[in-house]
């Protein structure tokens, strides 16, 4: 789920962000390239424009007059990704856990022999670390009685 913010951002990357979406708005509303390009390149001149602004309150008067004239702006359809999240493909290829293979047939499992091999080593390496980490079944059972 890497569209979930987990840190702090930096200045920089807020103002990147910012770009990035106004980039993006343009591109919604603006569908012939040349006309997006000059709009991309009077937004580029904007942001270049205030580049060297020492005064941190200005700056941050800045940022937020930029986020809040992107939200005022938004498109009614905003284009999505189709593997974005909101986009129509978003988490449409299920990827199937680990334990389908155990049920794999015996003939099926031999027309890839080092492959099954690896992964029974790679199975009771886990199982070692796993027991060394939360100790065996029989440390559970202790737990209970």
């Amino acid at each position: 789920m890497s569209f979930l913010q987990i840190s702090a951002l930096t200045h920089q990357q807020k103002v990147k962000s910012v770009y990035k979406r106004a980039l993006r708005l343009l591109e919604m509303y603006l569908h012939h390239r040349h006309h997006f390009r000059y709009n991309a390149v009077l937004l580029r001149a904007e942001f270049d424009k205030h580049a060297k602004e020492k005064d941190m309150v200005k700056v941050k008067k800045l940022l937020e007059d930029a986020e809040y004239q992107l939200w005022s702006n938004q498109h009614y359809q905003p284009k999505q990704f189709p593997d974005s999240p909101g986009g129509v493909a978003h988490e449409r290829e299920v990827v199937p856990p680990d334990w389908v293979l155990d049920g794999w047939h015996p003939l099926e499992k031999a027309m890839y022999p080092e492959y099954f091999a690896r992964r029974e080593e790679r199975k009771k390496e886990y199982v070692k670390w796993w027991e060394q980490q939360y100790g065996g079944p029989d440390a559970a059972k202790d737990k209970l009685h």
